[in-house]
Protein backbone atom coordinates (compact mmCIF):
# COMPACT_ATOMS: atom_id res chain seq x y z
CA UNK A 1 0.00 0.00 0.00
CA UNK A 2 1.11 3.50 -0.74
CA UNK A 3 -0.15 6.73 0.80
CA UNK A 4 0.53 10.37 0.06
CA UNK A 5 0.07 12.13 3.38
CA UNK A 6 -0.42 15.88 3.58
CA UNK A 7 -0.53 17.94 6.75
CA UNK A 8 -3.54 20.18 6.28
CA UNK A 9 -5.54 22.91 7.89
CA UNK A 10 -8.88 21.69 6.58
CA UNK A 11 -9.78 19.49 3.61
CA UNK A 12 -12.92 18.30 1.83
CA UNK A 13 -14.13 16.01 -0.94
CA UNK A 14 -17.05 16.88 -3.21
CA UNK A 15 -18.85 14.41 -5.50
CA UNK A 16 -21.55 15.69 -7.89
CA UNK A 17 -21.80 18.96 -5.95
CA UNK A 18 -22.23 17.22 -2.57
CA UNK A 19 -19.59 17.33 0.17
CA UNK A 20 -19.07 13.67 1.06
CA UNK A 21 -16.11 14.08 3.42
CA UNK A 22 -14.60 16.99 5.32
CA UNK A 23 -12.19 17.71 8.13
CA UNK A 24 -11.84 21.08 9.81
CA UNK A 25 -8.63 22.42 11.31
CA UNK A 26 -5.32 20.62 11.69
CA UNK A 27 -5.20 17.04 10.43
CA UNK A 28 -4.07 14.81 7.62
CA UNK A 29 -5.34 14.37 4.08
CA UNK A 30 -4.34 10.86 2.96
CA UNK A 31 -4.48 9.54 -0.59
CA UNK A 32 -4.34 5.72 -0.50
CA UNK A 33 -3.27 3.47 -3.37
CA UNK A 34 -3.55 -0.32 -3.36
CA UNK A 35 -1.51 -2.79 -5.39
CA UNK A 36 -2.13 -6.48 -6.15
CA UNK A 37 -0.30 -8.05 -3.21
CA UNK A 38 -1.73 -5.83 -0.49
CA UNK A 39 -3.57 -7.45 2.42
CA UNK A 40 -5.75 -6.55 5.40
CA UNK A 41 -2.60 -6.82 7.55
CA UNK A 42 -0.93 -4.14 5.43
CA UNK A 43 -4.04 -1.98 5.74
CA UNK A 44 -3.82 -2.27 9.54
CA UNK A 45 -0.11 -1.46 9.44
CA UNK A 46 -0.78 1.64 7.31
CA UNK A 47 -3.54 2.75 9.70
CA UNK A 48 -1.21 2.47 12.70
CA UNK A 49 1.46 4.46 10.86
CA UNK A 50 -0.99 7.20 9.85
CA UNK A 51 -2.35 7.48 13.40
CA UNK A 52 1.12 7.75 14.94
CA UNK A 53 3.34 9.51 12.37
CA UNK A 54 4.68 12.72 13.94
CA UNK A 55 4.21 15.29 11.19
CA UNK A 56 1.71 17.68 12.74
CA UNK A 57 2.73 20.98 14.35
CA UNK A 58 5.29 20.51 17.11
CA UNK A 59 6.19 17.00 15.89
CA UNK A 60 2.87 15.66 17.13
CA UNK A 61 0.75 12.86 15.66
CA UNK A 62 -2.98 12.56 15.09
CA UNK A 63 -3.08 10.27 18.14
CA UNK A 64 -1.37 12.94 20.26
CA UNK A 65 -3.80 15.68 19.26
CA UNK A 66 -6.97 13.79 18.34
CA UNK A 67 -6.57 15.35 14.89
CA UNK A 68 -8.88 14.10 12.12
CA UNK A 69 -7.91 12.36 8.88
CA UNK A 70 -9.51 12.55 5.44
CA UNK A 71 -8.82 9.26 3.62
CA UNK A 72 -9.32 9.14 -0.15
CA UNK A 73 -8.78 6.19 -2.49
CA UNK A 74 -6.32 7.01 -5.29
CA UNK A 75 -5.52 4.23 -7.77
CA UNK A 76 -3.30 6.59 -9.77
CA UNK A 77 -0.64 6.36 -7.03
CA UNK A 78 0.41 3.14 -8.76
CA UNK A 79 0.57 4.72 -12.20
CA UNK A 80 3.83 4.22 -14.09
CA UNK A 81 4.91 6.93 -16.52
CA UNK A 82 8.54 5.87 -16.98
CA UNK A 83 7.99 4.82 -20.60
CA UNK A 84 6.19 6.77 -23.27
CA UNK A 85 3.83 9.64 -22.62
CA UNK A 86 0.87 7.74 -21.24
CA UNK A 87 0.95 6.15 -17.77
CA UNK A 88 0.04 2.51 -17.27
CA UNK A 89 -2.05 1.37 -14.32
CA UNK A 90 -0.94 -2.29 -14.26
CA UNK A 91 0.35 -2.09 -10.68
CA UNK A 92 -2.94 -0.69 -9.32
CA UNK A 93 -5.26 -3.30 -7.83
CA UNK A 94 -8.73 -3.52 -9.43
CA UNK A 95 -11.69 -2.01 -7.60
CA UNK A 96 -13.02 -5.29 -6.09
CA UNK A 97 -9.59 -5.81 -4.46
CA UNK A 98 -8.78 -2.19 -3.60
CA UNK A 99 -12.07 -0.94 -2.17
CA UNK A 100 -12.24 -3.38 0.78
CA UNK A 101 -8.61 -2.61 1.65
CA UNK A 102 -9.15 1.16 1.66
CA UNK A 103 -12.24 0.52 3.81
CA UNK A 104 -10.05 -1.57 6.13
CA UNK A 105 -7.58 1.31 6.57
CA UNK A 106 -10.52 3.51 7.58
CA UNK A 107 -11.97 0.86 9.92
CA UNK A 108 -8.59 0.30 11.59
CA UNK A 109 -8.10 4.06 12.08
CA UNK A 110 -11.53 4.34 13.67
CA UNK A 111 -10.75 1.35 15.92
CA UNK A 112 -7.67 3.25 17.10
CA UNK A 113 -9.92 6.18 18.05
CA UNK A 114 -9.44 8.39 14.99
CA UNK A 115 -12.04 10.72 13.54
CA UNK A 116 -12.01 9.79 9.84
CA UNK A 117 -13.81 11.34 6.89
CA UNK A 118 -13.65 9.70 3.46
CA UNK A 119 -14.10 10.26 -0.21
CA UNK A 120 -16.28 7.96 -2.34
CA UNK A 121 -14.52 5.01 -3.95
CA UNK A 122 -14.44 5.15 -7.75
CA UNK A 123 -16.19 8.51 -7.95
CA UNK A 124 -15.02 11.62 -9.78
CA UNK A 125 -13.96 13.54 -6.68
CA UNK A 126 -13.01 17.18 -6.27
CA UNK A 127 -10.54 17.47 -3.39
CA UNK A 128 -9.88 20.83 -1.75
CA UNK A 129 -7.30 21.31 0.96
CA UNK A 130 -5.01 23.80 2.58
CA UNK A 131 -1.60 22.12 2.76
CA UNK A 132 0.03 23.35 5.96
CA UNK A 133 3.74 23.97 5.46
CA UNK A 134 3.53 22.73 2.75
CA UNK A 135 4.19 19.32 4.23
CA UNK A 136 3.76 16.13 2.20
CA UNK A 137 5.28 12.67 2.73
CA UNK A 138 5.03 9.30 1.02
CA UNK A 139 4.31 6.30 3.24
CA UNK A 140 4.63 2.74 1.92
CA UNK A 141 3.96 -0.49 3.81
Amino acid sequence: MRAVVQRVNGASVVVDGETVGEIVGEGLCVLVGVTHDDTAAKAAQLARKLWSVRILEGEKSCSDLGAPLLVISQFTLYGDARKGRRPTWNAAAPGPVAEPLVDEVVAQLRALGAEVATGRFGADMKVTLTNDGPFTVLVEV
